[in-house]
């Protein structure tokens, strides 16, 4: 697609890879809105990218209906969703309590549910869109102490799967990013410290991959891409 055609809905976008994202996109002619859980960051970054923007929790159905409204009311339109919201959690499988698991499903893979419910409709009626998940070589390939996370993000690769299998025959293209490790604030909340950083991915290059995948001709598309860095 021409990405000046773009009309685009970045979750997460105040941050990280959802901030490379929608930065680069406006710089190539899109139209982009971000939503964040802080108000004070939301009107941060919209004025430093000169983007559309609003404070949405979209692990709430009230938020993720009003994130769509607002795009549509501020684009006129939307075809693309990246569906880039989500946190951490590190924790073993013995001591992860219950009440933290079901936060991290609730903000990782509840959140990518509705918005790609909400999107779906949309783009069932226009016979076209696009919808791109952000996942983790996590989901592909798990690490120690990572249950809550690691499964959260697998749930992603199935949903992925089956909307593919569902939209495909309306034109809409449902594609999936897996990073490896990325130097990002997400990290950084954690409490973990990189190591090399310097030879580490950062969230420029999974946008990167992002705009890349939706440069590709309408008449095909990248269903998954993995993204490593090279010698970390």
């Amino acid at each position: 697609m021409n990405i000046k055609t773009a009309k685009v809905i970045v979750t997460g976008g105040t941050s990280g890879i959802g901030y490379e994202t929608a930065k680069l996109l406006k710089s190539k002619g899109a139209t982009v809105v971000i939503c964040g859980k802080t108000y004070e960051k939301v009107n941060e970054v919209t004025q430093e990218l000169e983007v559309f923007g609003i404070q949405a929790d979209v692990s709430i159905e009230k938020d993720v209906k009003n994130l769509f409204d607002f795009a549509i009311a501020k684009m006129g339109d939307f075809n693309i969703l990246i569906n880039n919201a989500g946190i951490g959690f590190m924790g073993s499988l013995v001591e992860t309590k219950i009440k933290d698991f079901v936060r991290i499903w609730e903000t990782n893979t509840k959140s990518v549910f509705m918005c790609g419910q909400f999107a779906a409709k949309h783009f069932i009626e226009k016979n076209a869109g696009n919808i791109i998940n952000i996942s983790s070589m996590g989901a592909v390939n798990g690490f120690a102490n990572g249950s809550a996370y690691v499964s959260s993000k697998s749930a992603i690769s199935g949903l992925t799967m089956c909307w593919r299998a569902e939209l495909r025959k309306h034109n809409i293209r449902v594609m999936q990013v897996n990073p490896s490790e990325v130097v990002t604030p997400f990290v950084e909340k954690l409490g973990y410290v990189p190591t090399n950083a310097e030879h580490k991915l950062k969230g420029l290059e999974i946008a990167q991959v992002i705009v890349s995948m939706l440069e590709l001709n309408d008449v095909g598309f990248m269903p998954e891409v993995n993204v490593w860095a090279t010698n970390p």
